[in-house]
């Protein structure tokens, strides 16, 4: 039954704590879906763990997550520029700036988790580093949520005061009712951080940058590699709709299932994504070993994994090479149809096309080197 008390126009400040009075999580539904969903994180989980280099990993997938989460938000940019500029931020366009800052977010959240669990604090950090300027909690009026056609579907709390404590009860449901499973506390504490809405714009992102540092809080993952975004984006129309029916109608079943279903999916597109990198990365190691044995060293491969769009400068640094070595090795590599070289202004790319492939066009195996 629609609430009497919320209307889109007027701010939600009677929005109910968590966890919502009168309201059974863990229903039978739920716990069902709970099972297969964590199954299949533990699943990514385990092969993430099994790759031997897992900088390969998280250099590249949190790429795919940032420029689906940023889409999502109408900031639009592509993959393959997010990994061309990936280490050359200063001459990217707008979008693919705010994207990769996104990922820098990620990371530095990530990194934060060894030092303290989630806090307000935590996504005051990430939301500035996803804008670029200080993103502090609301102290103002006036942050409207609109559809496509300007009109009004929600208006958040309002006043500094009673957002702050919105999200300390926020954080205390994430940190301390671990009598619910976590799967179902991350669902149902990203609703409630969508509806607080404690920022002037980036909540979505920062929302969603939460829930994989959640997971890897719980110790349902252990690297950021989870590509949420993607189900999100297709099914975006889903997310919004659910989302305002747990503020309109108290609908939070269906959003739970909703947000349990993308990860289950999600954990599954992920884990055939890493099993065939990581068996791209062995058929490329003794391909290059067989081709190539002067310049061969593992160091070698696995940094034209970790970089994609290889530089020059990343082979000295890696091999700690002087820059015409690195290119002779980079241009070996280019002869025997490992990498394409693109040259772009005054710099040199080389592109690991069967490699990007696995991540962007999304096959689930690859054709050998020929």
């Amino acid at each position: 039954m629609k609430s009497p008390k919320w209307q889109p126009e007027v701010p939600h400040n009677d929005r109910s704590l968590l966890p919502p009075p009168g309201v059974d999580l863990d229903t039978k539904t739920v716990l069902k879906k709970c099972i297969t969903a964590r199954a299949a994180l533990a699943e990514l989980k385990q092969a993430a763990e099994m790759m031997p280099n897992q900088a390969i990993l998280i250099n590249t997938l949190p790429l795919l997550e940032a420029q689906a989460s940023s889409e999502i938000e109408n900031i639009v940019t592509t993959n393959d520029r997010l990994f061309q500029y990936q280490n050359a931020e200063t001459s990217a366009d707008p979008a693919t700036k705010e994207a990769l800052r996104y990922r820098h977010a990620l990371l530095l959240g990530y990194e934060d988790l060894a030092k303290r669990p989630l806090t307000t604090n935590t996504a005051e950090i990430i939301c500035t580093t996803i804008k670029g300027v200080n993103m502090g909690v609301r102290k103002a009026p006036g942050t409207t949520l609109k559809n496509s056609n300007g009109k009004v579907i929600y208006t958040p709390p309002v006043g500094e005061d009673l957002l702050r404590n919105l999200l300390a009860n926020w954080e205390r449901f994430l940190n301390e009712d671990t009598e619910l499973d976590p799967l179902i506390r991350m669902a149902v504490g990203h609703y409630q951080f969508e509806a607080i809405h404690p920022f002037t714009d980036g909540n979505g992102r920062t929302g969603r940058i939460l829930n994989s540092l959640f997971l890897i809080q719980e110790q349902l993952l252990t690297v950021p590699i989870l590509y949420l975004s993607r189900y999100i984006i297709q099914t975006k129309s889903d997310y919004y709709r659910l989302l305002l029916d747990v503020t309109s109608n108290n609908s939070w079943e269906r959003w739970i299932n909703y947000m349990l279903v993308g990860v289950e999916e999600t954990a599954t597109w992920t884990v055939m994504r890493v099993k065939a990198v990581q068996q791209l990365l062995e058929h490329t190691i003794e391909y290059v070993r067989a081709k190539c044995p002067k310049i061969y060293s593992y160091e070698l491969v696995n940094q034209i994994f970790e970089q994609p769009y290889c530089r020059i400068q990343n082979i000295v640094d890696r091999e700690n090479v002087g820059r015409q070595a690195a290119s002779r090795y980079l241009k070996e590599l280019v002869d025997i149809g490992v990498l394409n070289e693109m040259k772009v202004g005054r710099d040199k790319l080389f592109i690991h096309p069967k490699f990007l492939q696995l991540l962007i066009e999304e096959p689930n195996t690859f054709e050998p080197y020929s």
